[in-house]
């Protein structure tokens, strides 16, 4: 309700049907930012975009109500994709945003300038904004820029006791955040939303919240940028500052799927000490790092991989800033295996009726007993053991 209300005091409060042509999406975060740099409000500057998200806690903390809208309605996609910003805030700037942006698109749309091809690519990016402006969707980061950013919040951020971040991989952004095929599951809107369910159903009491993470810049196929950090390390940043962001007192266990366990992997050593809980990869071409030790991270490391998973044949090396380093699976990496009975190969770990995801609801819910371990374990004093060889030796957990 209180998100709603925000929105409607937005969209009473500026006429938002004056939008940038999406010819022009591509500087529409640049502009803003440029006109956000000259504001202030009172007689204040506005924080940086990328102060650190308790400065800009602070800062919206001091404001008036009618001062915090103000600067939503005027800078929305600042403030809709600000760290430190109050969530409900930043849904309804994102929903003035999309508005924004659906109707340019559609304006766009009736140009005589445009091809056929390029009408009907006007329509389905409307239809794409228009699907992440329907119902009550919690949009937490909306960026038209390039193959465009987002992220999405299923649950109550403020209330949640446990928050789960899905970090997906390459060829992800607006154009493949969500589908409704049968690949649906394997794109990020699909993935959060399972592992939600799966919480729901196995807890229906609990408190949990679960952010798809669309919100940094994928790799496009598998190619030069899928094969180096780069992209990686810069999105490692942008994690590390949401991660800042959220309510103390949470615990919160990441998701990783594919390239977005690389982000994950050189996240590990910068995570907010106590917060990050577990990190769970799966369909990983290696985290670079050798070993779990070497992520330096105090968070439980989870690994999974579908024996029908392409990802397997991937060499798991690294030479002069190409591959991603070791197996997350393998016995000398350390990490704590889980069985993906019923996944069906790099894109089936979060289909409903996998014993993948049963496993990864039990990582975010912190029930621990309830994981299923791969066939050829055995339980020891209460741990799990992963059966190994001398060349490979168990790893326990």
């Amino acid at each position: 309700m209180l998100a709603a209300a925000v929105v409607l005091v937005l969209l009473a409060t500026t006429g938002w049907t004056a939008a940038l042509s999406p010819r022009a999406a591509k500087g529409a975060m640049a502009a803003t930012l440029a006109t956000w740099a000259r504001g202030t409000v009172g007689a204040r500057r506005l924080p940086g975009p990328d102060a650190p998200p308790r400065a800009v806690a602070r800062f919206f903390a001091s404001l008036t109500g009618a001062q915090r809208l103000g600067l939503a309605r005027r800078y929305p996609l600042v403030v809709g994709n600000l760290d430190g910003v109050d969530p409900v805030l930043r849904y309804g700037a994102n929903r003035l945003a999309l508005l924004r942006q659906r109707s340019a698109v559609r304006a766009e749309e009736r140009s005589d300038q445009l091809t056929a091809d390029g009408r009907a690519a006007m329509a389905d990016l409307a239809d794409r904004y228009t699907s992440l402006l329907a119902g009550h969707r919690r949009i937490l980061a909306f960026d038209p820029t390039g193959s465009g950013r987002v992220a999405e919040v299923l649950g109550d951020l403020r209330t949640a006791d446990r928050v789960a971040v899905v970090v997906p991989g390459v060829d992800t952004g607006l154009s493949d955040f969500e589908r409704d095929d049968d690949r649906r599951y394997s794109a990020t809107a699909g993935m959060a939303r399972a592992l939600y369910g799966a919480e729901r159903r196995a807890r229906p009491g609990a408190r949990v919240a679960v952010i798809a993470w669309a919100d940094y810049t994928t790799p496009r196929g598998i190619g030069l940028d899928a094969s180096t950090g780069t992209l990686a390390a810069r999105g490692a940043v942008r994690l590390e500052s949401l991660l800042a962001s959220l309510p103390r007192r949470r615990d919160v266990a990441l998701f990783c799927h594919s390239y977005g366990s690389v982000l994950c992997g050189l996240a590990a050593p910068h995570l907010p000490p106590g917060r990050v809980r577990d990190i769970a990869v799966m369909g990983s071409p290696g985290m670079r790092a050798r070993d779990v030790g070497a992520l330096h991270t105090g968070a439980r490391v989870w690994a999974a991989r579908d024996a029908g998973d392409w990802i397997g044949s991937v060499p798991h090396v690294e030479f002069a800033g190409l591959g991603h380093g070791a197996d997350p699976v393998s016995a000398g990496f350390g990490a704590r295996v889980v069985s993906t009975a019923g996944a069906a190969g790099h894109g089936g770990y979060f289909v409903p009726g996998t014993t993948s995801l049963a496993n990864f609801a039990a990582i975010a819910l912190g029930a621990f007993s309830e994981i299923i371990r791969p066939t050829g374990t055995t339980r020891t004093s209460g741990l799990v053991q992963v059966a190994g060889t001398r060349k490979n030796p168990p790893t326990f957990w």
